[in-house]
């Protein structure tokens, strides 16, 4: 299995191909794979942030 990738990680690896595409650096075969690499960081990072928001919650209902 894959190493789990933090989020920090995932929103920098965006940036990279967020510019990488205002560059028109990205030919059509490389723009498909980033595409498909940014939909799964997306998905990683909202995950996360879903978790954090609801542990968040769950701690501050504790108290």
């Amino acid at each position: 299995m894959a190493k789990e990738i933090k989020y920090e990680e995932a929103v920098r690896q965006l940036e990279e191909i967020v510019g990488q595409m205002e560059n028109d650096e990205l030919d059509i075969d490389d723009l498909t794979e980033k595409l498909k690499a940014a939909q799964k960081l997306i998905k990683l990072c909202k995950d996360k942030l879903t978790k954090t928001d609801a542990e968040i919650k769950k701690a501050l209902e504790g108290k």
